[in-house]
């Protein structure tokens, strides 16, 4: 059984990214302390950069806490100024999209809280993209899971490629 606590001093972070935009640190905090209905990380942002795309859930809800620093929120086609106290509704909306920037000149560090399901779709509105996984996204090289991620414009017919 593992130790049901750990201390922000004890995390170990790992850099993902792409780009000049997308460049984050993480570290996975659930995953070490038993959590399983629920994902949580701590993420650290340099300024002017943003974990991942503009995008909606249509299954998982998110929620995020900010610990230190200030940024912005995108949201739903609005923007909305975020500092050190605030907490960040992300429900499984498709309608929803929503991003964290760092836009001062400080780091911002937050914490992402979501909950752990199987499967979801998620929409990216900033490059008409769409995504399906399923399975633990983080642990591709497992046969079991399943990640795409295509353009909505360049989609298939359900019966493409069935008939005789």
């Amino acid at each position: 059984m593992k130790k049901p606590i750990i201390n922000l001093d004890e995390l170990e972070y790992t850099e993902f990214g792409s780009g000049d935009k997308f460049h984050a640190s993480r570290a996975p905090v659930s995953p070490n302390i038993g959590g399983k209905k629920l994902g949580y990380a701590v993420i650290r942002l340099e300024p002017g950069k943003r974990a991942w795309p503009y995008h909606s859930h249509h299954v998982i809800e998110e929620m995020f806490y900010i610990l230190e620093g200030s940024g912005t929120l995108r949201h739903a086609g609005e923007e909305y100024p975020l500092r050190a106290g605030d907490f960040v509704a992300s429900p499984a909306e498709p309608d929803q999209p929503h991003q964290i920037v760092n836009t001062s000149d400080k780091p911002l560090t937050y914490i992402a809280m979501s909950t752990q399901e199987d499967t979801d779709v998620m929409l990216y509105p900033d490059s008409g993209k769409y995504g399906v996984w399923h399975g633990n996204a983080l642990d591709r090289n497992n046969p079991r899971n399943f990640a795409v991620f295509a353009r909505k414009n360049v989609a298939v017919d359900y019966w493409d490629g069935e008939s005789d």
